[in-house]
């Protein structure tokens, strides 16, 4: 049998984790990048990572601004928050259906992949793998009832929410999966009790203390923030909370998620831009963060030799990128609207 032929992917590439430019020609064998080259007459398309959403809860799809009002406890605290109960009521081929869509929106944005919080124990782990199961989009469950057991890893709401959770936790980790939890979303009330976990990354820690953030920090313990969904949720109506600012000042590990698909559309371009806009950070910064969290794959999408080939290409040429002078900032703070023309190669 022949061996496949080499592939060879050019433009102007965002190369490594600093996201330098540079046109270059990118080998791929067998899905994995073996080779960059510089060429200087390479096209005008750009060769990016493909983004990462470190927070999702797609099973809310099927929820989707359904009107909801309330505080965060009554709309998506288990066991009977009101998603809680959108989701026991919905039949099982709704709820696959409405995470596919969800995984086919970011595919078409550029996004590869996410991790997902799955409720519904081990049938809500096997709903997300049905419903990704022939897209090029890696979707890690972090499952609970049970279903961390089969999944990826265990997400648990909050400390506080969950009874026996060091029981629940032990478990996980002796099972080999990895631990996140929900903290310090509405206050700063659960984030020692996740911390003293060790687990994996936190969601959201928008009421976290400097203490905590310093804790963090020397742990190497990675933040998912999500803003857009703090904000529509309450519990955040400033732009020091969550302190982002101060989580890159202690040197936080951060990524950006988008959390509950029925209030916010799991859309990283959309949440860039809206990081960018009102909490003034750095550019090339965001848009590392909207990529990182793929280190939980076990091959971080960051475009080096020795990666797996998860990149999203853009020809500018089909939007209005082409009149961009600063690509990396135009693709934090533009992508959603300009996003004709992109794609995911996905090995």
């Amino acid at each position: 049998m022949t061996e496949k032929s080499p592939q060879i992917v050019s433009g102007l590439a965002l190369l490594g984790e600093e996201l330098a430019p540079e046109k270059a020609d990118i080998i791929i064998e067998h899905g994995t990048i073996t080779a960059i080259e510089e060429n200087p007459r390479a096209p005008q398309l750009w060769i990016c990572p493909a983004l990462f959403n470190a927070h999702t809860h797609l099973g809310d799809t099927i929820a989707m601004d359904c009107g909801a009002t309330g505080d965060l406890v009554s709309l998506v605290t288990p066991p009977d928050g009101l998603k809680h109960r959108l989701l026991r009521a919905a039949p099982r081929a709704d709820l696959v259906a409405g995470m596919r869509a969800s995984m086919e929106g970011m595919i078409a944005s550029g996004t590869a992949g996410c991790a997902d919080f799955r409720e519904g124990g081990p049938g809500g782990v096997a709903m997300l793998r049905d419903a990704g199961a022939d897209l090029p989009f890696h979707a890690m469950a972090f499952g609970r009832d049970g279903g961390e057991l089969v999944a990826d890893g265990l997400g648990v709401s909050s400390a506080r929410d969950v009874a026996g959770v060091e029981r629940i936790v032990a478990e996980a980790k002796k099972a080999g999966k990895k631990v996140a939890f929900h903290a310090g979303e509405r206050d700063a009330g659960d984030v020692d009790a996740a911390l003293s976990f060790d687990p994996d990354f936190i969601v959201h820690g928008t009421h976290a203390t400097k203490k905590q953030l310093r804790t963090c920090a020397e742990k190497g313990i990675p933040i998912v923030i999500c803003p857009r969904s703090n904000w529509r949720l309450g519990v955040t109506a400033s732009a020091k909370k969550p302190p982002v600012m101060l989580m890159q000042e202690l040197g936080c590990t951060v990524w950006l998620g988008t959390d509950n698909v029925m209030f916010v559309p799991p859309d990283l371009g959309g949440e860039m831009a809206f990081v960018s806009t009102l909490y003034k950070t750095d550019p090339a910064g965001i848009l590392r963060s909207a990529v990182a969290g793929s280190v939980l794959t076990g091959s971080p999408f960051f475009i080096r030799p020795g990666a797996r080939a998860r990149l999203r290409i853009i020809d500018p040429e089909q939007n209005t990128l082409k009149f961009s002078h600063d690509p990396v900032t135009s693709l934090v703070i533009r992508a959603p609207f300009s996003c004709r023309g992109t794609r995911v190669f996905n090995s």
